[in-house]
């Protein structure tokens, strides 16, 4: 497929929109893949919302987001389980092949606590998504987040969970690449070659990293603002053997405050460029 046939744009991206909005305004830009978020479901329900896209002929990337395993006591753990396995169960009522996880972390836990607590909660809702046919995708986020957001921070400690969380040979368990949280790795290049050699680059989310920023989570940059190399992130994800989409996440209060129609044409400008 050329690049534009692969582009996703995650409904987050848009969030101006509504599902419906999105999908019709997608399908009019010949975009062919959406990547949806619980928040856009909400209001519509699965089976409308499954509905909508493939009226729109559109394919799920996959559905965000599931995680936030680690908690303080045993009963928040298991609520994060329970609600995990309802996502997993929602991805699979719209379509979706995988759900993406923000894994968690909890403030003044050590991560070594919180990152065992997420290998754990994988395992335990790893036979439902098996079930379900649905992959989880655990997504690396930047060390600014580690203390609250996520203690997995990078390319290394996911692939290490995918190795302890998968039989040989399988692929159910895998990583979500964002440029926006791995760009700075100095060991970027060999893990997405070994990720990709077990068949574990489940997605490839691209935005860019904005050297002033009024907000570290909704200030991220369209592709071209900032100073990530997308292409070269690009080309070692093609030579580990990433076929899969390329979706656009982008959280901005800036770029949500103009009109979608503009910031989407924006969006299939910078893309092209980028690529």
């Amino acid at each position: 497929m050329t690049n534009r046939q692969r582009l996703g744009i995650h409904t987050m991206t848009l969030k101006s929109w509504s599902l419906q909005e999105t999908c019709a305004a997608l399908a009019a830009a010949e975009v062919p893949a959406i990547t949806l978020w619980r928040q856009a479901i909400e209001p519509v329900g699965v089976d409308l919302a499954r509905q909508l896209v493939e009226d729109a002929g559109l394919r799920v990337t996959s559905l965000c987001r599931g995680g936030f395993f680690p908690a303080a006591t045993e009963q928040g753990r298991q609520d994060a389980i329970d609600e995990n396995r309802r996502v997993i169960d929602e991805a699979a009522a719209v379509g979706a092949p995988a759900v993406v996880l923000v894994c968690g972390a909890v403030p003044g836990q050590s991560l070594q606590t919180s990152r065992a607590q997420i290998q754990d909660g994988i395992a335990a809702v790893l036979p439902h998504a098996k079930a379900c046919g649905v992959n989880l995708s655990i997504e690396p986020l930047h060390p600014i987040y580690a203390a609250d957001r996520s203690a997995v921070n990078t390319m290394a400690q996911a692939r290490r969970m995918c190795e302890q969380l998968n039989g040989e040979n399988e692929t159910q368990v895998g990583i979500a690449a964002d440029v926006y949280h791995i760009w700075f790795d100095d060991a970027l290049e060999q893990e997405i070659l070994l990720s990709g050699k077990a068949g574990w680059l489940h997605a490839f989310h691209i935005c860019d990293w904005k050297v002033e920023q009024s907000d570290p989570l909704q200030d991220r940059g369209l592709m071209g603002e900032g100073v990530i190399d997308i292409r070269q992130i690009y080309q070692w994800m093609s030579a580990a053997g990433y076929t899969g989409d390329i979706e656009v996440e982008i959280f901005s209060s800036h770029h949500w405050a103009k009109d979608p129609n503009l910031f989407l044409q924006e969006i299939l400008t910078a893309y092209d460029e980028c690529l």
